[in-house]
């Protein structure tokens, strides 16, 4: 078990590193680095905190405190993927808007076009 919470430990570490390296490299937002940043101090926090780990799976009925870190990871990262998600819709929507706009602008350049000549 230990070995699973120094490997933990290491990929959170990888994770920090290769998000502040992409921020540098400016090949992610700052707002989006925010949630995978806290996602991974999130893991590196429990694979390094074994009582408070060994309490929630007590609490949860788990007999493995790997589990109860297992669970925290998930439930973590799939509050990172809805958020994205939830920005991913609404480029969308900012898209669809955008070319609705564009077609009207293109549609009134026309008719300016029209009444000129």
């Amino acid at each position: 078990m230990e070995r699973l919470f120094l490997i933990l430990s290491i990929l959170s570490i990888v994770l920090i590193l290769v998000v502040l390296r992409s921020l540098r490299r400016e090949r992610i937002r700052v707002e989006h680095s925010v949630s995978w940043l806290i996602a991974a101090v999130a893991l590196l926090a429990l694979s390094v905190a074994h009582s408070p780990l060994a309490s929630a799976s007590k609490w949860l009925g788990l007999n493995n405190p790997a589990a109860a870190l297992m669970a925290a990871i998930l439930i973590v990262f799939l509050g990172v993927f809805y958020r994205f998600s939830r920005v991913v819709s609404e480029l969308k929507d900012m898209n669809i808007t955008l070319v609705q706009r564009v077609a009207i602008l293109e549609h009134l350049a026309e008719g300016r076009d029209g009444q000129a000549r």
